[in-house]
Parts: C-alpha cells; structure tokens; sequence
C-alpha cells in the first residue's frame, strides 16, 4: 500500500482552504485520511501555513511520499530540508497586522451638516411645471 502526503479541499467555492493529510494513494482527494498533519489557507494575506513537523517527519521518515503541492509547503517550512539533511530555509513571514484608515474626524471633518445641496431636484421642477399646466387648463 502506497501512502502519500496530499491536500484535502475544505471550504466554499471561492475561498478554499486545505488540510495536508496522510491517506492510502488509492483514495478520493477528499476521501478518508489516516492522519491529517497540518492546514494551508492560500486565500489570506500571506498565506496561513502550519505543519506538525514531528509527525511530518515520521511520515516522510516511513516512505510516505508528498505530492507536488505538499512537496512545496514542506520546502517553505524547512521539513523537506530537515528529512534530507540540508540546510534550513529562511523563516517564513509573518502577516502585519493592517494599519486601519483614519477616521474621518481625526483628518479634521466637519461632523456638523453644511445644510442643503446646491443644485434643485429635477424632479421637483417638473411637478411644479405640471401643477401650474394644470391650474391654468382648469381656469
């Protein structure tokens, strides 16, 4: 029995995030897993990877071979460096938290109204203009 190390698809149609699973080759992409050693979400800003690395390396260690995009996350993490001998990659970046916007009153607006618009409605116009068609058809 063949074992591999793979992605399992979880989420919505448009916002997909993965597990790294250990399962037989022989079973669906989403089927049943033996174990599952780690998550991947592609979709934030960077991406969120965690990989047990005890487990991966025991794995990796018992002939369990990663498919391509695992292959992948295992070389960001240092694991597939780790079983090899190699060297260590760089660490991975960590997501800054975002700066939020400045509120509107910190920039110095107004939180006072400036009264009414410049300009009339149009449509005011025109029931103003048929009102007074009407009182002079009817005199």
């Amino acid at each position: 029995m063949a074992v591999k190390i793979k992605l399992k698809r979880l989420g919505k149609i448009r916002s997909p995030h993965y597990r790294i699973v250990v399962a037989d080759s022989r079973t669906r992409r989403d089927g049943r897993a033996i174990e599952e050693i780690g998550l991947y979400h592609p979709v934030q800003n960077p991406s969120r990877i965690e990989v047990d690395s005890e487990r991966a390396q025991y794995w990796l260690g018992v002939g369990a071979q990663p498919t391509e995009p695992v292959l992948a996350i295992l070389k960001l993490t240092g694991d597939w460096q780790k079983h090899k001998g190699e060297p260590a990659p760089p660490p991975l970046l960590v997501a800054e938290p975002k700066a939020t916007r400045p509120l509107f009153e910190a920039l110095g607006g107004d939180t006072e109204g400036k009264g009414e618009a410049i300009t009339q409605k149009k449509k005011a116009e025109k029931k103003d203009e048929a009102t007074a068609e009407s009182a002079s058809t009817e005199a």
